[in-house]
């Protein structure tokens, strides 16, 4: 072989294109084969934690976060009911001077574009589009990936970064056996300009109440607000982030909840909800020269909000493993599992863990509630619950 292992990989997304951006910087030949006919992604948000920002910005990706993101002043909790507030922890300077890094709210079609353009700027012929993976064989020197318009992509790596269902996974593994964790989410972009000023502040707030919870934060530069609303509900099971729903749903989902949970619910332009689903943690995600990544590889509940950084250190070590023996891929794919499977499986189970927290029926009385906040959310254990996620280091991990 004399040049660099060539990867395919199934999927677009924010993994999938993180990936093949930190490949192509490593000089490696790319394919992503993405199934929808255009690039963009779903109008929702998501938070960038300095663990994933740390391996954008080693991307080159810096400048164009900056002009996108919202940078949040801190974090908070407040209580369903009255409204009263906790502060968590102080982000904006704080986060960068305790992990070298900002903490970012993005929205995902901005993060999505920036990645985007950062992997064609390296090579315009790299993303396919309407290109759906539907299967693979696996040979001895390569593998063929098959995709639903007859074509065949050949080559020495197989990266699926095809979502929580999977196409290559499906193959790879046992058929997916989801279940439902009982809980129905909604979520929504609202207009910043739409809403009172007392709702327009620089933080990331988190309403908790006994069997339900409501996170709001600032996207797209400030000019929108993210709206994530999860209740404790068994009569929706559809896991599709694009259903629609109505607004007078949502607010008999929070009923007695805070004016400003409701005014905000009011303003969101199109409300969608969506069945959150539980899947065990993989024991394994790789065979031979075909390997899984992001969502593919660790669909997680949304509780702990490193959902995107996960694909995104996904991509960045992935890239290290093979461009340390760029022409031993299997080894390199074995590697990179060993490197992530531990920390994906943990962040998989504490998300589930902060869930129940968010929901705890210790809520409903004021003086319960207080409590309740001051023993969940102590400094110390805050701490422990995030700073092994922040502190991770993509360059210093070890791998083989």
């Amino acid at each position: 072989m004399d040049e660099r292992t060539q990867v395919a990989i199934a999927g677009g997304g924010i993994g999938g294109l993180t990936a093949a951006l930190a490949l192509l910087r490593r000089g490696f030949k790319v394919i992503v084969c993405e199934q929808a006919t255009e690039l963009r992604e779903v109008g929702a948000g998501l938070q960038l934690s300095p663990n994933g920002l740390r391996a954008l910005y080693q991307l080159g990706l810096e400048k164009p976060l900056m002009r996108s993101a919202s940078e949040p002043s801190g974090k908070e909790i407040r209580l369903w009911n009255s409204g009263r507030t906790w502060s968590l922890f102080d982000l904006g300077a704080s986060s960068v001077k305790q992990y070298g890094y900002p903490y970012l709210m993005m929205y995902r079609p901005d993060l999505h574009a920036i990645l985007a353009e950062a992997v064609l700027q390296l090579d315009q012929n790299a993303i396919w589009l309407g290109a759906k993976c539907v299967g693979f064989e696996q040979r001895k020197k390569d593998v063929a990936m098959q995709l639903a318009d007859g074509r065949t992509v050949v080559a020495d790596v197989l990266v699926g970064a095809d979502g929580v269902h999977s196409t290559v996974r499906a193959q790879l593994m046992d058929a997916d056996q989801p279940r439902f964790s009982g809980c129905l989410a909604w979520r929504g972009v609202i207009p910043m300009d739409q809403l009172p000023q007392a709702l327009r502040r620089p933080v990331g707030t988190n309403w908790i109440g006994p069997g339900a919870h409501v996170i709001h934060y600032p996207l797209h530069a400030g000019k929108l607000m993210n709206f994530v609303g999860i209740v404790e509900k068994d009569d929706w099971c559809v896991e599709s982030w694009t259903q629609k729903g109505t607004h007078e749903e949502m607010h008999a989902d929070f009923p007695g909840w805070h004016d400003d949970v409701h005014t905000l619910i009011d303003r969101i332009q199109v409300p969608y909800k969506w069945a959150l689903m539980i899947r065990d943690p993989l024991s394994r995600w790789t065979s031979d020269n075909v390997t899984l990544l992001g969502d593919a590889a660790h669909p997680t509940l949304p509780f702990l909000a490193q959902g995107a950084a996960m694909a995104i250190e996904d991509g960045y070590i992935l890239a290290r493993c093979l461009g340390n023996t760029p022409f031993e891929p299997k080894a390199a794919l074995a590697g990179y599992e060993k490197a992530r499977i531990k920390r994906t499986t943990h962040i998989v189970q504490q998300s589930t863990e902060n869930g129940q927290r968010f929901h705890n029926r210790e809520l409903a009385d004021a003086e319960g509630a207080a409590a309740y906040v001051d023993r969940e959310w102590a400094e110390g254990k805050i701490r422990q619950r995030y700073d092994w996620l922040f502190s991770y280091d993509v360059d210093r991990a070890p791998v083989e």
